[in-house]
């Protein structure tokens, strides 16, 4: 039995319930997110541990090696356990060279979409995120077109749920005229505080909001408040820096990746570490 909370579950709808600490696949990779992985026994032995400590919430995607972390994912746990949910990404491919390439006409979309089903094993995705803004931020366009072209596979019964990435609370609004929005997943973390009204609105409105690089992405996040905070609470930088987003809010899950058996249980550990009031007044100040 896994020996952690994980912070709990949240239920998003009645067939998806999902564990707030989940796992993002993204690093099983190679290199840059692509190619294959340094150690791919070590890759499945991540994804097998997570399941074990009790994660029912995997982030993937097409674009991540490309199809590497996809197939990696169905060599370790396929058949999926009863209660495990996959989401996964679309609006993106990779060159030859690795460098990400722009995908969001409705079409590509659509056979984005097919591609993970076929790569994935699956029949139907559980959750498909439309990954629409830059990694640094939402751009202003409308999304109504192409969101609509996943509204459509949605009532084709090969998505369950749709989701949002790197979008505006406005362009939240926008997609909710077209279907019900499950999750919407941004950059956000301790330093990085650009979307707290996001936040605040997903949880009135019952979305998973899933902060991606929650310890700072390619910059790992640095503070000596950080440091200190963790500390006086004997746990590590990241650890903190985990339980802070989970406390964030009630709707806040957490995807964070690692290649390292080690690592994932670090992470996961994570989700039992409870911050003091004054501990979370401290960290408050890191994104001011």
């Amino acid at each position: 039995m896994p020996s952690t909370s994980l912070g709990g579950h949240l239920t998003l709808a009645d067939d998806l319930t999902i564990s707030r600490m989940g796992y993002g696949a993204m690093q099983l990779a190679g290199p840059g997110v692509f190619g294959p992985p340094k150690d791919r026994d070590q890759a499945l032995a991540v994804l097998r541990e997570a399941i074990g400590l009790g994660v029912t919430h995997i982030d993937t995607s097409d674009f991540y090696g490309p199809v590497v972390v996809n197939e990696i994912i169905k060599e370790a746990l396929y058949p999926y356990p009863e209660g495990l949910h996959i989401v996964t990404k679309v609006g993106a491919r990779r060159g030859a060279d690795g460098s990400w390439i722009r995908a969001r006409e409705p079409e590509d979309l659509k056979a984005q979409v097919r591609e993970n089903l076929r790569h994935l094993g699956l029949d139907a995705l559980d959750v498909v995120n439309l990954r629409f803004g830059e990694v640094d931020g939402p751009s202003t366009e409308s999304l109504a077109e192409k969101f609509g072209a996943l509204a459509e596979l949605r009532q084709e019964g090969l998505i369950r749920h749709l989701g949002l990435s790197g979008v505006s609370s406005a362009q939240l609004s926008e997609a909710q005229t077209i279907a019900p929005v499950v999750t919407v997943q941004n950059l956000y973390n301790l330093a990085k505080r650009q979307d707290d009204e996001l936040v605040d609105r997903c949880a009135r409105e019952n979305i998973a909001y899933a902060s991606y690089f929650p310890l700072g992405g390619f910059n790992p996040l640095q503070s000596d408040i950080l440091t200190h905070v963790a500390a006086r609470l004997d746990a590590t930088p990241q650890q903190v820096a985990l339980a802070w987003l989970l406390q964030r809010s009630a709707t806040t899950v957490l995807i964070p990746g690692t290649s390292s058996v080690a690592h994932l249980r670090e992470n996961v550990a994570a989700a039992d570490l409870k911050l003091p009031d004054d501990a979370v007044a401290e960290l408050n100040t890191i994104g001011q």
